[in-house]
This record gives structure tokens, C-alpha cells and sequence, in this order.
């Protein structure tokens, strides 16, 4: 067993690391690996933490400049319009145009799950792609299933599960005050 130190988490990322220990996860070393080099692999993108950090900015039910939002969560600008499109495509953002323009939330955030959010920035959330429909896996045969995709389904389905289990205002509750 490799041991892994992790510090100063948001709370965000204490839900994540809580999931993935919650349910072996780690220990499976099939979603997050830590390797002896000291390499870690995370199953969400950098992509998909930046639209977490953007709808947290937003939290407060408020419009903000695309630079107000990437100054006050650290999102380097080219990322955060091509992740803003993505939001706002899924319904999750507004654009308000004009000189006053900016960004807000288009629902409430008590409606907004982690999973709507990754959801929208990367279509294909998949532990392993081997479980994508448009992917074919040569060694899972439907008549005689593959163990490791099995386990790797269920693990798949408790992540989908956690991952809208609460919405973003139980979230950053704490944030909000």
C-alpha cells in the first residue's frame, strides 16, 4: 500500500477524496492511482474543476465578468470560455450581453448537482472506456462478462450515484455564509 499525504483541500475536494474513500475506491486502485513515482491520476479533469470552481463563484445567485470569476477561483482565461460555453449550453449558466455583461447561474443552485457539472464539461464520464457504449471492448463478451468490467460498471454506477447526491448549495453551504 502506498501511503499519500494530501493538503489544504477545498471542500469540494474533501467530498471527492470522502467518495472515493467511502467506497474503496483508492484502496482498488482503479479510479485514483498513486503510484511509488508519486503520480497521481484523477478521474476528473482539469476542465471539470474549473466548471466547479466557476459555478462556485457564482454561488452567491450574482453576475460576474468572466475575469471577475477567473480571479477569484484561479481559472486561467483561455480555459474558462470555452468552459463557460459548456455551462451555458447545458443550462447551467446565462450569458448576460452588454456593456454590464457577465455571468450568472440560469437555475437555482439547490437544482445544480456535481454531476450536471462534470456532465456538461466532459460528455463522457467513464472510469475506464471501456464502459462507453461507442467504445468496444474486445475482451467483454455479453455472453461471458468480464469480471474486471463488472466491478468497474459498479464502481462506475457509485460514482454517477455520489456524484448526484447532493446539490451545490448543500455543498457549499459553508462557502455561503
Amino acid at each position: 500500500m502506498v501511503e499519500c499525504t494530501i493538503f489544504n483541500l477545498d471542500s469540494f475536494h474533501q467530498d471527492i477524496l470522502i467518495i472515493f474513500v467511502k467506497y474503496g475506491i483508492i484502496v482498488s486502485g482503479l479510479c485514483l492511482h498513486v503510484f511509488e513515482r508519486n503520480v497521481i491520476f484523477m478521474l476528473l479533469t482539469k476542465e471539470c474543476d474549473y466548471g466547479v470552481r466557476t459555478v462556485r463563484a457564482l454561488a452567491d445567485g450574482g453576475k460576474k465578468t468572466v475575469a471577475g470569476i477567473c480571479k477569484k477561483e484561479l481559472i486561467p482565461t483561455p480555459y474558462a470560455y470555452k468552459i463557460m460555453k459548456k455551462l451555458e449550453h447545458a443550462g447551467i449558466l446565462q450569458s448576460i450581453r452588454g456593456r454590464d455583461g457577465g455571468y450568472q447561474l440560469a437555475k437555482p443552485l439547490n437544482t445544480i448537482t456535481l454531476l450536471d457539472i462534470v456532465t456538461a464539461i466532459d460528455e463522457n464520464l467513464f472510469i475506464n472506456e471501456c464502459l462507453s457504449n461507442k467504445k468496444h471492448c474486445p475482451i467483454n463478451d455479453p455472453d461471458d462478462p468480464c469480471t474486471v468490467h463488472i466491478e468497474l460498471d459498479r464502481m462506475q454506477s457509485i460514482l454517477v450515484a455520489e456524484l448526484q447526491s447532493k446539490s451545490m448549495h448543500e455543498i457549499l453551504r459553508h462557502d455561503l455564509h
